[in-house]
C-alpha cells in the first residue's frame, strides 16, 4: 500500500479481548482516520473484531459490540491489540487459543501486527516477542518478565517497531506508535497532518524513564526545556554540553542529572536523535545534497549523517530519500 495510490485503503483490524482498555481501544481509530490525502481520501479502515464476534468487556464499564470475529484477521493488512487489564492476561498469560491462533495466522501470511500498553501481553502469549525487543506500560515491566522470559523487554521506550511486529507502551504511547506507522507509511507531511488534529506532537522527546514514578526533584532544580529549544535553533552549529547547561544557569552535573529525569536521555543521545530527525525532514521535504543536509543539521560529513540514520532507522540517506521523496505530493 505505501506508494500505490489506486490500492484500496490499507486494512487495520483492531482485536479486542475481555477487559480491553477503552482508550487503547479508540486510538487506531482515531489516529488512522486523520491520515489523507490531498483529495481528502482515507488511506486507512479501521474495523473492530473479537473472538466470535462476541461483546467484551472495556475498562470503562461498558460493553464492546463488535461489527466483526476473527475472520477479519484474515484480510487485515494491518492487527493492532490494544491494552488489556484482566487479571487472567497480566497475572497468568492465559488468552483464547483462538485469538492465540488468529494472530499467529495473520503473522504468518505478512501481517503486520502492534500493540498498545499490556496488548504486549497478548503477542507475547502467542509467541511472536520471543527472542525480540518489545516493550510495555513500565509499571507492568517486572510481571511481563515473569510470564515471558524469552521476550527482549526494554520499558524505558516509548515503542519498539522489530520488523512487522510493533509494541508500545502506556496509553499516550500508542498515539506515538500510531504516528510512527502513518509515518513510516506516507511520509512526514501526512503524519504531521495527522498529529495536528489529534493534538499531538509528531514524535515525542525521550521514552518511559520520564514518566516512571520516582522523588519529586528538589525545588532549586528547574527545567531544561528552555536550553532544549536553545539548542534545536542550533543544530547547524556545535552545541556543548556546558553550553546548554549556561542556558540554564545549572552546573553541568546538575544539568546532566535533570536533562535525563525530563527526556529520558542524556543531552549527547537527545541531540543525536534531534540532528537525526532535523536530517530526516530535510531529505523529504528539500531538494538539498546529502552533503549539505549532514552540514546544516549538524553532523558536519556525510559519513556521520550516513552512520547516524544507519543507526536510527536502518537505511542510508540516499535510500530513505527514494522512499519518501518518490511519493506523489500529499
Amino acid at each position: 500500500m505505501r506508494n500505490n495510490r489506486a490500492m484500496s485503503a490499507h486494512r487495520i483490524a483492531v482485536l479486542a479481548v475481555d477487559d480491553v482498555v477503552a482508550l487503547d481501544l479508540g486510538t487506531p481509530a482515531q489516529v488512522f482516520s486523520t491520515a489523507r490525502d490531498a483529495d481528502d481520501r482515507h488511506y486507512y479502515t479501521v474495523d473492530t473484531c473479537t473472538a466470535g464476534g462476541r461483546p467484551v468487556r472495556s475498562t470503562a464499564g461498558f460493553r464492546v459490540l463488535p461489527d466483526h470475529g476473527l475472520e477479519l484477521l484474515d484480510r487485515a493488512d494491518t492487527v493492532i491489540v490494544p491494552g488489556v487489564h484482566g487479571e487472567a492476561t497480566l497475572r497468568l498469560g492465559v488468552i483464547e487459543p483462538e485469538v492465540l491462533d488468529a494472530l499467529r495466522a495473520a503473522y504468518q501470511r505478512g501481517a503486520r501486527i502492534m500493540s498498545i500498553c499490556t496488548g504486549a501481553f497478548v503477542l507475547a502469549a502467542a509467541g511472536l516477542l520471543d527472542g525480540r525487543r518489545a516493550t510495555t506500560h513500565w509499571a507492568y515491566a517486572d510481571r511481563f518478565r515473569r510470564l515471558h522470559p524469552r521476550v527482549d523487554l526494554d520499558p524505558e521506550v516509548l515503542f519498539v517497531a522489530d520488523d512487522r511486529l510493533l509494541t508500545s507502551a502506556g496509553v499516550a504511547a500508542g498515539i506515538d506508535l500510531c504516528l510512527h506507522v502513518v509515518r513510516t507509511d506516507h511520509g512526514s507531511a501526512v503524519a504531521n497532518r495527522s498529529a495536528r488534529r489529534c493534538v499531538m506532537p509528531p514524535w515525542r522527546d525521550g521514552g518511559q524513564a520520564q514518566y516512571i514514578e520516582r522523588p519529586v526533584p528538589p525545588a532549586t532544580d528547574t527545567s531544561t526545556a528552555a536550553a532544549r529549544e536553545w539548542a534545536r535553533q542550533r543544530l547547524h552549529e556545535p552545541v556543548s554540553l556546558r553550553e546548554l547547561a549556561e542556558q540554564a544557569r545549572m552546573s553541568v552535573r546538575t544539568f546532566t542529572r535533570r536533562f535525563r529525569a525530563e527526556t529520558g536521555l542524556s543531552p549527547t543521545q537527545w541531540l543525536l536523535h534531534e540532528r537525526t530527525d532535523h536530517a530526516r525532514l530535510l531529505l523529504e521535504s528539500t531538494d538539498l545534497t546529502v552533503d549539505q543536509i549532514a552540514h546544516r543539521s549538524g553532523f558536519g560529513t556525510t559519513a556521520a549523517l550516513r552512520q547516524q540514520l544507519h543507526l536510527r532507522i536502518g537505511v542510508a540517506p540516499s535510500a530513505y530519500r527514494r522512499t519518501f521523496k518518490g511519493r506523489a505530493p500529499c
